[in-house]
């Protein structure tokens, strides 16, 4: 059973947990440590925890939307997405904790309260893709079970509920499919049939191993725990 296939309480369950397991690194974080690199190409954890914060921000923009049937987008441009972090990323620590805070409080709130009629309404994401509003409950959940392993403080993709793993490599290999990328390329699940992401190319490279190990490699997250037969090292991209 995957994430989707799951009653909107559960779901948004897992959001709220991922949430607070987001919640707790950054609490275990001095003011200092925010200011320190992350595994993620030129962001600190300042750019991380802004980053996170607006998006929950942007995610209260779609349930706007849907409540109000006035389009109402989740960032005016990409160029005011990214400008936004880096601004967000200059605020004291307490402003950032804050930031964080505040965003969590307002998208739960807006979930709480949206009409049960309002769930199926259409509202575009970010890439562009036409979704239910119910489709919130699993990018918020992507974004803070990611971003708290890379905050860097001891967060694990073996720490996250398995349907969650399962529904991540999920989206990845069909992203993968839909870019055409990850030619030649089999996954392999310990326990699971090998899948072949572009089934119709030859196969020659395999990524084996547990399944929290198998989706941190296919997340760009590192080679931890994955045995990897052929030349491929770094996945393709996702997002």
């Amino acid at each position: 059973m995957g994430f989707h296939d799951l009653d909107l309480s559960e779901r948004l369950l897992i959001a709220r947990r991922g949430t607070a397991y987001f919640a707790q690194r950054l609490a275990e974080l001095s003011d200092e440590q925010l200011s320190e690199p992350t595994g993620l190409a030129g962001w600190s954890r300042r750019h991380l925890v802004a980053h996170v914060g607006y998006n929950a921000a942007a995610l209260c923009r779609l349930l706007d939307w849907a409540a109000s049937g006035v389009e109402t987008p989740m960032y005016a441009s990409a160029e005011q997405r990214g400008r936004e972090i880096a601004e967000g990323a200059t605020l004291s620590a307490a402003a950032l904790r804050n930031l964080f805070d505040h965003t969590v409080a307002r998208l739960d709130e807006k979930w709480r309260n949206l009409p049960a009629s309002a769930w199926d309404a259409q509202v575009r994401t970010a890439q562009g893709r036409l979704v239910p509003v119910s489709e919130t409950a699993w990018m918020r959940t992507r974004e803070v079970w990611i971003h708290a392993v890379d905050l860097g403080n001891g967060g694990r993709f073996g720490d996250f509920p398995d349907v969650v793993l399962e529904s991540l490599l999920t989206d990845i290999v069909g992203m993968w499919q839909r870019k055409d990328l990850g030619t030649r390329l089999i996954l392999a699940v310990d326990g699971g049939e090998p899948v072949a992401v572009q089934p119709d190319s030859p196969p020659a490279e395999k990524v084996s191993g547990p399944l929290a190990a198998v989706v941190r490699w296919a997340a760009g997250r590192g080679t931890v725990g994955v045995n990897i037969d052929g030349e491929v090292e770094e996945p393709p991209r996702w997002l």
